[in-house]
């Protein structure tokens, strides 16, 4: 430092402050402005930017809850037409419960009226048969005591003497 101090020239560094004071006064009318014009169009596009971000950073939070809303609403409607949908099935499933159970009626009524029918047919049809095998019968039982004389001629009167009683 010592050294320094020895070397030191005054006219050098009257010099150097000249050049200092000139190249300050340059660079303030010529640099200085378009560097802080700089510094501030640069300080205001932060600003900008840091507004954007917190103007989309908002955006974002009321889009999300929109988004919320909307899966809430899309879930709630979900679920009343899952239950509507269930409703429709039970009732659809008890119609066809009620309308399965009016035709088996009807079916086990019509086929109880055939069968009665069919019943009332073949007893009417036995009865006609044994009608007929009666009268068959009756016939050869007449022919046999008919055959001879005197047993016809008791027959006879003993019906004559039933249809005057009756």
């Amino acid at each position: 430092m010592e050294q320094l101090i020895n070397d030191f020239s005054p006219g050098l560094f009257a010099m150097q402050t000249f050049i200092l004071i000139v190249l300050i006064f340059l660079l303030s009318k010529v640099a200085w402005k378009p560097i802080m014009g700089a510094l501030k169009a640069r300080e205001g596009s932060i600003k900008d930017a840091l507004e954007a971000a917190e103007n989309a950073k908002e955006e974002m939070a009321r889009l999300q809850a929109d988004n919320q809303k909307l899966l809430q609403e899309a879930r709630m409607e979900r679920e009343q037409l899952l239950k509507e949908a269930t409703a429709i099935a039970n009732r659809i499933k008890e119609e066809a419960k009620t309308d399965a159970s009016k035709q088996a009626e009807k079916i086990i009524s019509d086929a109880k009226k055939a069968i009665d029918v069919e019943k009332n047919a073949a007893l009417a049809e036995v009865t006609t048969k044994v009608a007929e095998l009666s009268l068959e019968i009756a016939e050869k039982v007449i022919r046999k005591n008919l055959s001879d004389d005197k047993a016809s001629k008791d027959l006879v009167s003993t019906f004559v003497k039933d249809i005057k009683l009756n």
